[in-house]
């Protein structure tokens, strides 16, 4: 019989037991069915691993005072609450990251590595996707999410945001044409990848700053989100050079006694830095022609949660 994992989400799991007065264990076993699509689908609409978990744990709120009897379709009726949820939070989100401390990145999430998965659904969730659906609204957005990412009809869709499918037609094909325009072509291939992160990673532990600039495209950037808790540059570093060493110094003030290691990271090879169990920096990297043309490093403690062990 399927059952809630009420450690898989801090928040969710509170949630549970607020409710545990009107919960059935067939109420938790329709809601476990459904609950990784409703992270997923959240997830890729927020980019906040954080912001998910508060989606997932409030679609069960009201999942748990619905009479389960009635519902003629379970995922339907989640995920258009997940969704409405998400695009309702994503609009609160958005004016309080224009007061944030330096580069705003997406919270780095632990993938499976799975060859299998669609090549849709694995492509939204890599850092570099997220940041070009920042630049959509939240309806954009998620109706993007829902129609590249999860092959929802555009009937299904409308019915989900609580749109016209005239209108969610026009907004999909709008969103499809800007992320087009917007999103950069990486390497793609799971072994050039992880052997260039190997690289890096072996160039910064031995504070080789010529291996280390053979990894690295001539344009690099790297971007590092610390969200002002740490000395994370707030500006973006360019150049093969400036990188090299910013990525070194970085290397050497990680904490005594902490251990870097190769994740699978939103999609692809990238490096967590953990003191103990907790996570202190995640690091990935988008690549052109098996070099590395971007960085991103979120070393915010609030934004590491999705990396923990």
């Amino acid at each position: 019989m399927a059952s809630i994992d009420r450690t898989a989400y801090p928040r969710f799991a509170r949630a549970v037991s607020e409710r545990a007065e009107v919960s059935t264990p067939a109420v938790e076993r329709a809601f476990a069915e459904h609950r990784s699509l409703l992270h997923a689908v959240a997830y890729r609409v927020l980019g906040s691993v954080a912001e998910a978990e508060d989606v997932v744990q409030d679609a069960w709120l009201r999942w748990s005072r619905v009479d389960v009897a009635t519902v003629a379709d379970a995922e339907g009726y989640l995920v258009r609450v997940a969704t409405r949820l998400a695009i309702d939070r994503l609009r609160s989100a958005r004016v309080r990251r224009e007061s944030y401390v330096g580069s705003w990145l997406p919270e780095p999430l632990l993938t499976d590595p799975d060859a299998a998965q669609n090549v849709l659904l694995k492509e939204s969730v890599s850092t570099a996707m997220l940041l070009v659906l920042e630049t959509l609204s939240p309806v954009e957005r998620a109706v993007f999410v829902l129609s590249e990412a999860f092959g929802y009809g555009h009937h299904e869709i409308a019915h989900l945001v609580g749109r016209k499918h005239a209108a969610v037609r026009q907004i999909a094909l709008r969103a499809r044409k800007a992320v087009e325009t917007r999103h950069r072509r990486y390497d793609t291939d799971q072994a050039t990848r992880r052997q260039a992160t190997e690289r890096f990673l072996a160039a910064c532990l031995g504070g080789d700053l010529n291996a280390l600039m053979e990894v690295l495209a001539p344009d690099v950037t790297m971007v590092s989100d610390g969200g002002g808790f740490t000395g994370a540059p707030r500006r973006a570093i360019h150049g093969r050079e400036r990188v090299a060493r910013a990525a070194v110094i970085l290397s050497a003030r990680r904490p005594y006694g902490s251990l870097a290691q190769i994740f699978q990271v939103n999609d692809g090879p990238g490096i967590i830095i953990h003191s103990g169990r907790t996570p202190v920096l995640a690091a990935t990297f988008h690549l052109t022609k098996g070099t590395i043309e971007v960085i991103h490093v979120v070393s915010n403690p609030e934004k590491l949660t999705g990396v923990a062990l």
